[in-house]
This record gives C-alpha cells, sequence and structure tokens, in this order.
C-alpha cells in the first residue's frame, strides 16, 4: 500500500508537494476505508482531489503513470530520452532534476524510493526497507561520471558481487534499476518483493480518454465471477440488462504481419514467440440482455465505448466497475482522472459507495469537478480524504488537504465553503 508520494520539479509542480493516505485520528468508516498496518500505521484506502481546469490534479496522478513506465520501460540506446516533463514556466527548473520519493508497504515491510533524473540520465536511485525504526539501504545508485554506480547492501541482499556487477553493467543511464534486474537470473527477495508490488499492484491509470471495454470483455472471459458482479450493480444501478456475456472471435493473422513482427528488432524476442506460436487475433464482443415490460429480451452489442448499441454511461461504467473490482480483488492501487466522465451523479455515488465499503487493502485516488461529492463527507467521504489543488500566477501547484483548515467541523455545508471559495482551488 502506498503511504505518502513527494513529487518536484515534474510538469506544473515546481516546488516539493506531498500527498498522503496516512489516516487522521477521526474513526469515521474505521472498518472499511482504513487498513492498520501495525499499531502505529494507518492507511487511507481513497483520496479524491478537487481544482478547477488547468489547476493541476491531473499531473498528481500521471506522477504515478511515470513511475510505473520508467521502472519497467526498456530502453534500446542509452541517447533515448526519458519521458520526464520538468516545471517549464521558469528559465532555472527545465535544466534542474525531477525528483520523487516514495513510501509504500508489501507485506508488513515498509519501504522508501526516491529518484532523481531528467532527459537525458538517471543522477540518483535508491530503495530503502525499515527493519527497524531506521532506513536499511537496499540498493544505492548515482552517477559518476557518465556512468551509473550502483551499491547492494550484500549482506542483507544475500547477492554476491558477480550479480552485482551484471546488474550495473546492465543499467542504461536512461533505465531504472528494476529494469536491468530484470536482466539477471539471481535472486533478491527483498528488492523483488518491492518490483512485484510495483509491477503487479499498481494499474496504469484511467483517463476521460481511457477506452476501458476492451480490458472489462478479457477480464469477463476469464472470470466469471467479473460478469456475476457487473450484471449485479448494473441491476443496481437502475439498468433494465438482465445479462452479460462475451463472446470472442478469432481470425488466422494476415502471414505479412507474423513476418513483419518476426523481423522487427525494436520487440522482444519472448513476444515474437509468443505471436509467432498464437498466430490468431481475437476480437470481443459483449452482449447486453436488456428485458423490458411484459417480458421480452433483446440483446445489445457492443466493442468498446463508442462503437455499439449500449449508451456510454453503460459502457464507461462497465469498464470501470471491471477495472475498480480488479484493484478490489488485487489489492492493487488505481488511479481515475475525472471519474464522474459519462457518470450521472448518483451512479459515481453508488459507484464509490460500493468500492470504500470492500473489504480490501486496494487504494483508489480520483480527480473529480463533482463538488456534490462534498456533501457526502462525514456520511460516505472522510474529510482525510479530500485534497485540492491550486496554481499561482506564476503557474505553480500547489496541493493541500481539506483537514489542513481549521473549523471544518463546525462547517454546516462543506460544499457550499467550497463554492464559496473558503478552500481555494475554484475559478476566480
Amino acid at each position: 500500500m502506498v503511504e505518502k508520494i513527494k513529487i518536484r520539479n515534474f510538469l506544473s509542480f515546481k516546488n516539493e508537494i506531498v500527498f498522503s493516505f496516512e489516516a487522521s485520528k477521526d474513526s469515521f468508516a474505521e472498518g472499511s476505508q482504513v487498513v492498520r498496518i501495525n499499531e502505529d500505521v494507518r492507511l487511507l484506502r481513497f483520496g479524491v482531489v478537487y481544482g478547477y481546469n488547468a489547476s493541476g490534479k491531473s499531473n498528481l496522478l500521471k506522477a504515478f503513470d511515470f513511475l510505473h513506465g520508467f521502472w519497467f520501460d526498456k530502453h534500446d540506446s542509452v541517447d533515448e530520452p526519458i519521458d520526464i516533463a520538468p516545471f517549464k514556466l521558469d528559465e532555472e527548473s527545465p535544466r534542474m532534476p525531477s525528483g520523487f520519493e516514495l513510501i509504500f508497504w508489501v507485506d508488513g515491510v515498509r519501504y522508501k524510493y526516491q529518484l532523481e533524473l531528467d532527459r537525458a540520465q538517471v543522477y540518483k536511485e535508491t530503495l530503502f526497507c525499515y527493519k527497524t525504526s531506521r532506513p536499511t539501504t537496499l540498493f544505492d545508485r548515482h552517477l559518476d561520471g557518465e556512468q551509473s554506480i550502483i551499491k547492494f547492501n550484500t549482506e542483507v541482499l544475500g547477492t554476491d558481487q558477480e550479480a552485482e556487477k551484471a546488474i550495473t553493467l546492465a543499467c542504461l543511464n536512461n533505465t531504472s534499476v528494476f529494469v536491468a534486474r530484470s536482466t539477471v537470473n539471481t535472486s533478491i527477495p527483498l528488492i523483488d518483493a518491492a518490483r512485484n508490488w510495483m509491477k503487479n499492484h499498481m494499474m496504469r491509470g484511467i483517463s476521460p480518454a481511457t477506452s476501458l471495454v476492451s480490458f472489462a470483455q478479457r477480464r469477463c472471459a476469464d472470470d466469471g465471477l467479473l460478469s456475476q458482479y457487473l450484471l449485479s450493480f448494473l441491476r443496481e444501478a437502475d439498468f433494465n440488462i438482465t445479462g452479460i456475456s462475451v463472446e470472442k472471435d478469432e481470425k488466422p493473422l494476415p502471414p505479412l504481419l507474423v513476418d513483419m513482427v518476426s523481423h522487427a528488432t525494436t520487440i522482444p524476442q519472448d513476444m515474437k514467440n509468443l505471436f509467432a506460436e498464437n498466430r490468431l487475433a481475437t476480437q470481443h464482443r459483449t452482449v447486453f440482455e436488456h428485458t423490458v415490460d411484459g417480458g421480452k429480451t433483446y440483446r445489445l452489442m457492443a466493442t468498446d465505448e463508442n462503437d455499439g448499441e449500449e449508451s456510454r454511461g453503460t459502457m464507461r461504467t462497465f469498464g470501470l466497475e471491471s477495472a475498480l473490482y480488479t484493484a478490489i480483488k488485487g489489492d492493487s492501487f488505481l488511479t481515475i482522472d475525472e471519474i464522474e466522465t459519462s457518470l450521472h451523479p448518483k451512479l459515481l455515488e453508488k459507484i464509490l459507495f460500493e468500492y470504500l465499503r470492500a473489504e480490501s487493502k486496494s487504494q483508489l485516488i480520483v480527480t473529480t469537478h463533482n463538488d456534490g461529492l462534498l456533501d457526502l463527507v462525514g456520511d460516505l467521504l472522510r474529510k482525510d480524504s479530500v485534497w485540492f489543488t491550486e496554481k499561482n500566477g506564476a503557474g505553480v501547484t500547489d496541493l493541500y488537504k481539506l483537514t489542513d483548515f481549521r473549523g471544518v467541523n463546525r462547517l454546516s455545508s462543506i460544499r457550499e465553503a467550497y463554492r464559496n471559495k473558503r478552500f481555494g482551488a475554484t475559478m476566480n
């Protein structure tokens, strides 16, 4: 689970900002929205970020996506630029490294990951764990001239010098230690536990433009329980849907395409082998069964959110709930930008209600313009789950939370206070 993230010189975050899932002493929804890691650490499962257009709220979510991509995207050449975007509205920041710090928990072990880099190279990359109250370095990477030097804590990790040397040689200046580690056949349990959590429990973020239907279709085809869950959810949400099924249509791939892939230099060999073995293109179609007054049943089909006979709202719900179900079952971390896209406010409330009442160690950060959710603070949402972004005249985003303000408990309406600019983060 994520405890907190620090971000510096990334997009509109010129100065360091901190987003934290650490729970306050508030006991509201303690059993469902708070996960107790140990006697001292309680982490939230949910965060919602408000802010006007271009205030920077989406940039918080982009930071998580950047880290995930950097951890696992392999470069073929040391000359390929890193896809990092520093603050650009002054003279100095574009020439300075961007910085990140992520603190997270895996199987009761606390980790701290630090990263400093620009488009050309990584200056610093470290991973710590807390076996006691003080951090223990697992690996430390720094730049010596033009060479990345990686030092492993061999006493703690049990690795040998040959493995350390092999990983160092495989680590290009523009890639992560985790990419290099994946090329070496050795066992590093503490590092691998962190790496596996990063890879398998941090889901790719969802934006308003993300089409989730193909993801939902693949998941439903493999998991009958998900289809049952989605059917139950859609029926409770007042859709007259009485059945969901996913059909697969497989067609042979054109020989020319297979030959092109087999000779491509940018595709990994294992992917080429998988492609050559299957030689099939699979298309999914979702069939929604509708029962109307009088008991008559009709079948409507959809292949994505924009192509089919179902509404965008239905397909968006179908996709979002599949992603949230996956996060809940996998105890995963997920971000959703402008979660209200194509959803009725009441349906959005139901989606959040179902997520927040689930027993899980999953975590969700959403951005939204739907200030109606602020009326649910104290009934559905915790006060320490609400955050705001505001951009100043220099184009710099500040991030702060509702509980930073005094007198919040005395407000009769948090929504009205927000509309009246009590918390900033609104248009002037």
